[in-house]
């Protein structure tokens, strides 16, 4: 059996299933929803290029070191988004949760809180895990303030990391949550779901 599996995580606002082919239409739709693939410091497909998008994923997949999920609400059953588990080290019970990306209209409505405390409770009380960690463009003020509101430490700065589609090149800020680190951010981020 191998480290990560395929998974449906269910919250009471969000529910995280396996990313499939079925999932084409309700994705695109998301990606449209405020022109997320424009922004210059995310890399979110664009609608036309969602089919692709997904094959590359479940290749991704397949390797043992990436697990893709959509995000869905609850109460509709709407695609708002996506979600992975990435860059796995199994040997170290490592992930990073990244590739995030939610339609316009979701964010800040607790969805994407919840789909971390989902995702954290897996890592660390099913898989594990010795260290989570999180990674986004330097720009990306408003993802960098998200992380840190999850309780994660910045770990350090990965100075021209990589090049973006545009051609220009990525500072890439390095969170981490570590064990003795989780049960207060679970408690912390428990609190902010039921404060909504």
């Amino acid at each position: 059996m191998s480290f990560l599996q395929p998974v449906t995580l269910v919250g009471d606002l969000v529910s995280l299933t396996p990313l499939s082919h079925d999932d084409v239409e309700g994705l695109a739709a998301a990606s449209a929803d405020g022109h997320l693939s424009t922004l210059q410091y995310t890399s979110v497909p664009a609608p036309e290029d969602m089919s692709a998008w997904i094959d590359t994923c479940l290749e991704r997949q397949q390797t043992g070191t990436f697990l893709p999920f959509v995000v869905r609400r609850r109460d509709t059953d709407a695609v708002i988004g996506m979600t992975t588990y990435c860059n796995v080290v199994p040997a170290h019970r490592h992930v990073e949760i990244g590739h995030t990306w939610n339609a316009r209209s979701a964010q800040r409505t607790g969805t994407n809180t919840e789909s971390k405390l989902l995702l954290l409770t897996h890592a660390f009380e099913t898989l594990d895990c010795i260290a989570v960690e999180f990674r986004t463009h330097w720009l990306n003020r408003q993802s960098r303030q998200a992380i840190e509101r999850l309780g994660a430490k910045q770990d350090g700065i990965l100075r021209s990391h990589q090049v973006m589609p545009d051609g220009t090149l990525r500072d890439t800020v390095v969170y981490s949550i570590l064990p003795h680190e989780w049960p207060a951010v679970k408690s912390e981020l428990c609190r902010k779901l039921m404060a909504r």
